[in-house]
């Protein structure tokens, strides 16, 4: 059974790494350099086998060569490390079938509590152990002996046999942990039990436990710590010392198993996850298949080398840790943006994953965003060029550039581009397909929608019969593409490309004069969003909702086209639209947008622009008026700790803000690009709201890159549910912000 792992590292460095907020952090009022090392995790996932019952695993186990020890409901297993397949101990005929928990002692024997009783292996050797009766499903170690439990009784061992032990607890047993005296406590369905010499204590009251349903324990300093319904009891002498729940940042009422690692920070399996509780009083969750091969944790282990080997619902994963700096991180996505996010004409962009998960087999493909999304690989390596001087920098911008210019060349229009392009051959797989509306599809469309605009033929084929092009182009592409061409023009472009951009830019802001302000499409009417009409934005009421942004993004547009042509045919309809057409009161009301009217993706639209309108505005009362704008903007957008934006803002503003959330995004965003489904919902540790999205479900709190999904940048950071693990994004997302940090010497 090969591992079943979707990370594909980048050999020649390392084998990948995350972090988790609360693990640790960085401090940037010292300056932080890319070179800078910071402890990140990573996850590997093994699989037991084909059958739910092999991948039910139930006890997980660790010996000092590193070999993993499992149970499961097809019976106990073993893993070498360093392979990926599971082998089935060598039970003979009569005595295979379910096995409930494995356990190592100090003396590197292997024990195996199952449906027939107790076995060990030792010398590679496995045999029944005497002495107990039916099936055994707890094992605990200690200095006296093996402990054996289970529905028959308890029994220990100190040689080759199990001696019984009268001991009058419940049946239900689920847990064990010695005390270090000889004695033993015990969880159960019926509450916590303590054996010693002197007797039995019974705990089963809520003045010490949550409830009496318990399953897991594990000592740290002195303290019992103890898992079950309700979520986790903390005592000490049989005196309550805290719970937590999820209002405490538990996961789940569920909790189902509690470890110590070597570092003193406590692991805790539950149903939504492990939840991690450090030393310095911060914790942190892992969950989705991102982190584990099902949430549902049933048990978990630690190697030697401190990886943590988690038990779940659906086979075992491996949570490892590595250093790393900002730099590795940097050489990992880029690498992977060349092998598997770049496609002809040049094209950054996501792709399609031929199975669920799996980066080993996949191909690429198109996205109705294109044009925006290479907007910021565009400007991603122009500032990569202004860091490093590279060549490579500055003809990879340039091939951006090109197949941004060529989305309006291969239209043949002037002024008017594509979406999208792909080769003639993805005629059959393209998204949004050519398709027909009747009229009753209209008239539902336009009931919902009085915009909605029956697009029926969206791709067509080139002139010379290579490539399929994409219509109806939205101002999502527009805003990308502007942005992409500024930074290009002023950072990385050679006198002879800078030309080019001032005759593109030109022809675009030219399509707009000609046609009203709208983008025209090729049937003779505007796109369905390209639209800046001051007769539709100003006059129709169906508009009013893209009134502020729609005239933040016409001013950009006319705004960038002067200042790369210096022609004043621009600079004069700029001035209309401010002083007939009042662009600028519309604009003014952006940061008041009503509730009902707000999209994520429109301030990512922003951030794009802003940087346009205060670097390239030399009127100094509309310079003020823009700066103004922005701060009151920012107020309202420090809470989404976005890098991206909050880098956008220092540049356009000259200033060093956010700096501690944008770098912790870097550290703590993970390598893995796969777009797992994250589902918050699951969770009890937050609330669902409708903020600042009224139409979606959100999460109160944002949530560490680590376990939420955004991985573009036109996606809320908030979603409570998202993912389609048939996708992996481009790291495009990281290396913008990374770069552009660089630039902007937040990142030294």
């Amino acid at each position: 059974m090969r591992i079943f792992t979707f990370l594909i590292f980048a050999s020649f460095f390392l084998k990948g790494a995350y972090s988790q907020k609360g693990s640790q952090s960085f401090s940037v009022n010292k300056l932080f350099k890319a070179g800078d090392k910071f402890l990140q995790e990573y996850h590997e996932g093994y699989p037991v086998g084909k059958t739910a019952a092999e991948n039910n695993v139930r006890s997980i186990a660790v010996d000092k060569s590193s070999a993993i020890y499992i149970a499961t409901a097809a019976g106990a297993f073993k893993k070498n490390e360093g392979e990926t397949t599971w082998n089935l101990l060598p039970f003979s005929d009569t005595d295979k079938g379910p096995a409930y928990v494995v356990a190592v002692d100090i003396n590197g024997v292997v024990w195996i509590g199952t449906w027939k009783g107790v076995f060990k292996l030792q010398n590679n050797l496995l045999q029944q152990v005497p002495g107990t009766s039916g099936p055994v499903s707890v094992i605990c170690t200690s200095k006296e002996g093996v402990y054996a439990l289970g529905p028959e009784g308890v029994w220990i061992s100190t040689g080759n046999e199990f001696v019984k032990r009268d001991y009058a607890i419940a049946r239900s047993v689920r847990g064990a942990v010695s005390d270090g005296k000889e004695g033993l406590w015990v969880a159960s369905d019926i509450g916590l039990y303590h054996t010693t010499k002197k007797g039995i204590a019974h705990f089963y009251k809520t003045d010490i436990l949550l409830s009496a349903a318990l399953k897991g324990l594990a000592f740290n300093k002195g303290n019992l710590w103890i898992t079950g319904l309700g979520g986790v009891n903390i005592i000490n002498n049989t005196k309550r010392q805290r719970v937590i729940t999820p209002a405490e940042g538990c996961p789940s009422i569920f909790t189902n198993c509690v470890k110590k690692s070597a570092d003193e920070i406590m692991w805790i399996g539950t149903k939504a996850g492990v939840i991690r509780f450090y030393p310095d009083g911060k914790h942190s969750l892992l969950f989705s298949r991102r982190w584990l091969m099902d949430d549902t944790v049933n048990d978990i282990a630690f190697d030697q080398q401190g990886n943590a080997w988690i038990a779940t619902a659906q086979g075992v994963s491996a949570i490892k840790k590595r250093w790393m700096s900002l730099d590795d991180k940097e050489n990992y996505f880029y690498d992977v943006l060349m092998r598997r996010h770049i496609r002809e004409p040049w094209t950054a962009g996501q792709i399609h994953l031929l199975t669920a998960g799996d980066t080993t087999h996949w191909q690429p493909e198109d996205d109705d965003n294109d044009g925006e999304f290479n907007g910021n690989y565009l400007a991603m390596e122009s500032f990569r060029y202004a860091v490093t001087g590279s060549e490579d920098a500055r003809e990879k911008a340039k091939k951006a550039f090109h197949f941004l210019k060529q989305l309006q060349d291969i239209t043949g229009g002037d002024g008017y581009f594509a979406r999208s392009m792909v080769p003639i051959e993805w005629a059959g797989r393209v998204h949004d397909g050519n398709r027909t509306y009747c009229e009753k599809e209209k008239a539902e469309e336009l009931v919902n929608e009085p915009r909605f605009k029956p697009v029926e033929m969206r791709w067509h084929k080139s002139a010379d019969g290579q490539w399929l092009w994409k219509g109806d182009a939205s101002s999502d592409e527009w805003c990308g593409h502007m942005m992409g061409y500024y930074f290009y023009y002023i950072l990385a472009a050679n006198e002879e490309e800078k030309n080019l951009v001032r005759h593109h830019v030109a022809s675009l802001a030219d399509h707009l004069i000609a046609h009203d302000f709208t983008m025209m499409d090729i049937d003779g009417k505007h796109a369905r969003w390209s639209v800046w009409s001051p007769q539709l934005l100003n006059h129709d009421p169906e508009w009013s909702p893209d009134r502020s942004g729609n005239s933040m993004e016409l001013l950009t547009f006319l705004k960038l086209a002067y200042y790369c042509t210096n022609d004043e045919k621009y600079q004069q309809q700029y001035l209309r639209m401010i002083n007939k057409e009042h662009y600028l009161d519309n604009m003014a009301e952006l940061t008041n947008q009503n509730p009902a009217w707000f999209i994520y993706y429109d301030v990512t639209m922003q951030a794009y622009l802003y940087p346009i309108l205060l670097h390239c505005e030399k009127d100094p009362k509309l310079l003020a008026f823009y700066q103004q704008h922005i701060d009151k903007w920012m107020e309202q957008r420090k809470k989404d700790e976005n890098p991206l934006i909050n880098f956008l803002y220092c540049y356009a503003r000259n200033k060093k803000v956010e700096q501690q959330a944008s770098v912790d995004f870097l550290i703590d965003a993970p390598l893995d690009l796969v777009d797992w489904n994250i589902d918050h919902t699951k969770r009890e540790d937050i609330k669902l709201v409708h903020t600042p999205v009224l139409n979606e479900f959100e999460v109160n709190e944002l949530q560490p890159p680590s376990i939420r999904a955004t991985v573009r940048w036109d996606n809320n950071p908030w979603a409570a549910m998202s993912g389609n693990p048939g996708t992996e994004k481009e790291p495009v997302f990281w290396l913008y912000p990374y770069w552009m940090g660089r630039y902007l010497k937040i990142i030294q």
